[in-house]
């Protein structure tokens, strides 16, 4: 399966989850909003940080969505390797293989 059509399938089953539970679903969305428009960092670190946070917790559907967020932000192989270097200094072995899932799904993604 493609990163593009993992992302599809992530989509499908949050619209999923938001029909069953719209109210947990807005505050959470209202909690991203918040915390990604406000504060000192900007955007793209901010999304440096939660793609850390989700190579560390083994979040596939995660680092997706993160590294789609960054390539978005225009973010480069170079910067996000930084990060995936910083998760496994942190993480460990495991970080390692999630990091190779998050460089593979960046280098899809910007194709």
């Amino acid at each position: 399966m493609s990163w593009n059509d993992k992302l599809a399938a992530t989509r499908a089953g949050l619209r999923n989850l938001h029909g069953a539970i719209p109210d947990t679903a807005r505050a959470f969305g209202a909690l991203g909003k918040t915390v990604k428009e406000g504060g000192t960092l900007d955007f793209k670190t901010k999304e440096f940080v939660a793609l850390g946070i989700s190579i560390a917790s083994r979040c596939e559907p995660c680092i997706s969505l993160h590294v789609e967020a960054l390539v978005k932000a225009g973010a480069s192989r170079e910067e996000l390797s930084d990060v995936l270097a910083m998760s496994i200094q942190m993480g460990g072995g495991p970080s390692m293989m999630y990091a190779a899932k998050a460089l593979e799904c960046f280098d899809e993604l910007v194709g």
